[in-house]
């Protein structure tokens, strides 16, 4: 649509209406402030959201891995075999022997839950997630019978730091003519991981892996084998390869699509209903946009009349009052757009700020998990919101604007 320099001069006036005309004004300023903070809204949340995800889906691939490889009943014998040949497959990064296995965690005198795993120091340094996120120590001496590391919210629960002693009691005890004795045994801990993923911190010990079976009373046997992949999603596609692969062994594999799918669903379905329901700021700015454009026909209906005698065609007239409504609607939305990106990218200077202002922890970790609150902005769903944005302004114009083209000017003119 091609408007004229007479046209935009026109609808540039209706847009700056005089003292007497303020209530249209004041309908035209809170339809911008609804499209506006409708599409900021919807950017902050949609990225909120993906930043959950993504960050979720790193932090808990990167601790349990992408397949796990289980024997059909208890404990796994020739465990190395079986990895070696896993590590040999297209598309498989690491193939890890964990022995897992919950535990009791004490020291000076306080206690928590907690669970270990057991990995070779080799195996441990290649998970980035644990290896590049130590806040105290080091992993150079993870090894032999007695090393431990664990995460920051663990180890603050029991005061403990690198150097420190902390003993582990299993359920799993020793029978005697007693009845069952817990079994105990003290690591010192020589380093403290931080993923940022509260559950994790709280919970997780790692000890080499001869101490693991040796603790867990696992000689030469493993829970389960750790498989990491380049690619996430072509899981099902590994899958398939180990099983031909290791086909002479009845084996059990799971992987992260299977283990976490409810939780990422329920994810999925939250953020459809948070983009369903937030679109409804928007929707309820576009009324605005119509009765505002309709208030200011009405208003202008003597002018009209005067333009039309004047010389002026009706689709000039309906051109005139669709750019002065899809104004509102574009600047609005564009500054909405320009909010919500800003926004997304100092949310967590932001979320800082509010807590300092408010005296508040705001997004605790210990209920949403995560340390940081997280935003990914995907440039395909700003480019949907931005679009539908547009489009609900301009739909808004359409009506006001052809009521306007359709007005008898003698009519108008009498009616003043």
């Amino acid at each position: 649509m091609i408007f004229s320099p007479f046209e935009r001069m026109v609808a540039m006036r209706y847009l700056r209406p005089r003292r007497q005309e303020g209530f249209v004004s004041v309908i035209a300023g809170f339809s911008f402030l609804g499209i506006m903070i409708g599409v900021a809204t919807l950017i902050i949340v949609m990225s909120v959201m993906n930043g959950f995800r993504v960050e979720l889906l790193g932090r808990i691939l990167g601790l349990n891995g992408h397949i796990a490889v289980l024997a059909p009943e208890g404990p796994m014998r020739d465990f190395d075999s079986v990895a070696e040949a896993v590590r040999r497959i297209p598309g498989v990064v690491v193939a890890t022997p964990i022995v897992e296995g919950q535990v009791m965690a004490t020291a000076g005198g306080k206690a928590s839950g907690a669970l270990v795993r057991g990995i070779r120091r080799d195996d441990l340094l290649k998970k980035a997630t644990i290896a590049d996120n130590l806040v105290m120590g080091s992993l150079d001496r993870f090894e032999g019978r007695d090393a431990l590391i664990l995460g920051d919210a663990l180890a603050r629960r029991l005061g403990v730091a690198p150097g420190m002693s902390v003993t582990l009691i299993s359920p799993d005890g020793y029978q005697t003519v007693m009845g069952s004795v817990p079994r105990s045994k003290t690591f010192t801990v020589e380093a403290v991981f931080k993923i940022g993923m509260y559950e994790y911190d709280n919970s997780f010990i790692y000890i080499p892996l001869d101490a693991a079976q040796i603790y867990f009373r696992l000689p030469d046997e493993v829970s389960s084998i750790e498989v990491m992949v380049e690619d996430a999603d072509r899981v099902a596609a590994i899958n398939r390869a180990i099983r031909e692969t290791v086909s002479g062994r009845p084996l059990r594999l799971f992987n992260w699509q299977e283990s976490n799918s409810s939780f990422f669903s329920a994810l999925e379905v939250e953020r459809n209903v948070m983009f369903m329901i937030l679109t409804l700021i928007i929707v309820v700015a576009a009324f605005n946009i119509i009765a505002g454009m309709i208030m200011l026909v009405k208003d202008k209906g003597r002018d009209i009349a005067i333009l039309r005698t004047m010389g002026a065609t009706r689709a000039s007239i309906m051109r005139v009052f669709f750019l002065s409504g899809a104004s509102i609607g574009v600047v609005g939305t564009l500054a909405g757009l320009l909010l919500g990106l800003v926004f997304c990218a100092e949310i967590e200077t932001i979320r800082q700020w509010l807590q300092t202002l408010t005296g508040t922890k705001l997004f605790p970790d210990e209920i949403y998990f995560l340390a940081q609150m997280p935003a990914e902005v995907e440039p395909m769903e700003v480019v949907k919101v931005t679009a539908m944005a547009f489009g609900l302004s301009f739909l808004a114009t359409l009506y006001p604007s052809w009521r306007a083209a359709r007005l008898d000017p003698v009519e108008a003119l009498r009616n003043e």
